[in-house]
């Protein structure tokens, strides 16, 4: 019995030691496994590549590049490129950098780790393409009014392909937009036609080119477009009502692209008559003191070379004692006439009335006398006589 015992402690303790060692095993191998991450970089910029393992029994970790070059075996470097370095370097860690990223760093990169067999671990490094600061063509020369004109906005490099937007001032308008390949990058271009007018002088287009890489800070370019066209007058009086020995000016307000300079004035076809008194200062034509010899036509005249325009006032200098005197009473008139209207209503309905009152005792009249009488008047004669035997016939019976 006491062998039996012995023998079955024994074994016992060498089962809990096997199935210990299998735990343990077990679980150095399922922790013993490379880990890394995808990386997304900005072209330009640095790239940070990390391999990391839980559990390492002393086994080297290696980086290797897309074309399966290796970079890195433990902190050994490989590869002769000046822009891979080692960052930090253990047995559970493996980090490298490569710095002034390019396009062609894009791509799939494999952590190693060196056990029987080999574990490995896959991560890819995306580069984005920073596009190009954008510029805007089709603006080598002033543009006419009426003419068509067309705006590129060209931006070069992205990756992925960049998105343009067009301002005119702040309002966005809708441009055509073409995508090219170059490369492992992309050319973008957007166009708007216009028809151009006056209204364009002066308006800001605005190309914007937004961009993952670019995040809030889009790239933009602004050009003002220039519109030239013909010369549109009016003249714009300093008095309502312009009266004797006045202080008077008419301006000669001209918008055009070139400006109009200077101005003619005239008056009544010819040149101003008195030039003393009539001065002309820049646009302006001053009269320092009215008088009834200054009525008359005066014009204004502009030009530039896409044409001419003009515009007219008729002067007429009012007598200053004429418009003070006392005007008719308006008010006095307004009763007056009502009163006659009231009057001459109540005339019209009175003399209805009794137009309607003898018409009925004439039709009644006529009816009396109409069997032996002609005519409607014999007719009230003989009812009236009628009338009159009547009573003659009722004495004689009696």
């Amino acid at each position: 019995m006491k062998i039996s015992l012995a023998l079955f402690i024994n074994l016992s303790l060498s089962l809990s030691l096997s199935l210990s060692l299998l735990v343990c095993l077990s679980a150095g191998s399922q922790a013993q496994f490379p880990i890394t991450q995808n990386v997304t970089v900005v072209e330009g910029s640095t790239a940070n590549m990390t391999c990391r393992v839980d559990y390492n029994d002393n086994t080297s970790l290696q980086w290797s590049n897309p074309a399966q070059q290796t970079l890195f075996f433990g902190d050994k470097k490989a590869l002769r490129d000046n822009r891979i370095e080692l960052v930090r370097a253990s047995w559970k860690e493996l980090t490298i950098s490569i710095n002034d990223v390019t396009l062609s760093d894009e791509g799939q990169y494999t952590c190693s780790l060196f056990t029987m067999p080999v574990k490995t671990s896959k991560a890819f490094l995306t580069v984005l393409g920073v596009p190009a600061k954008p510029e805007i063509t089709g603006l080598s020369r002033p543009a006419q009014e009426g003419e068509d004109v067309t705006l590129t906005c060209t931006t070069s490099g992205s990756k992925p392909a960049a998105d343009i937007r067009w301002f005119r001032n702040d309002k966005e308008v809708q441009g055509q937009k073409e995508i090219n390949a170059t490369g492992r990058s992309f050319t973008v271009r957007s166009t708007i036609h216009l028809k151009v007018d006056r209204t364009d002088d002066g308006a800001a287009y605005t190309c914007v080119v937004e961009h993952i890489a670019l995040g809030s800070l889009p790239h933009q370019v602004t050009e003002v477009l220039e519109v030239h066209y013909p010369p549109q007058v009016q003249i714009v009086r300093s008095v309502i009502v312009p009266q004797e020995g006045q202080y008077f000016k008419l301006e000669c307000v001209s918008k055009g692209n070139p400006l109009p300079e200077p101005v003619f004035w005239t008056k009544d076809g010819g040149e101003l008559p008195d030039v003393e008194r009539m001065i002309v200062e820049g646009r302006d034509l001053i009269i320092t003191t009215l008088n009834k010899t200054d009525n008359g036509t005066y014009r204004c005249e502009a030009s530039n070379h896409l044409g001419t325009n003009r515009d007219e006032f008729t002067l007429y200098v009012y007598d200053p004692n004429a418009l003070t005197q006392p005007g008719p009473d308006h008010a006095l008139i307004g009763g007056v006439v009502a009163v006659v209207v009231f009057i001459t209503l109540c005339f019209i309905i009175v003399l209805g009335r009794y137009l309607a009152r003898h018409k009925g005792t004439y039709l009644t009249n006529e009816a009396k006398g109409a069997e032996d009488a002609p005519d409607a008047d014999t007719a009230i004669i003989n009812a009236e006589g009628n009338h009159a035997h009547a009573e003659e016939k009722k004495e004689y019976f009696i």
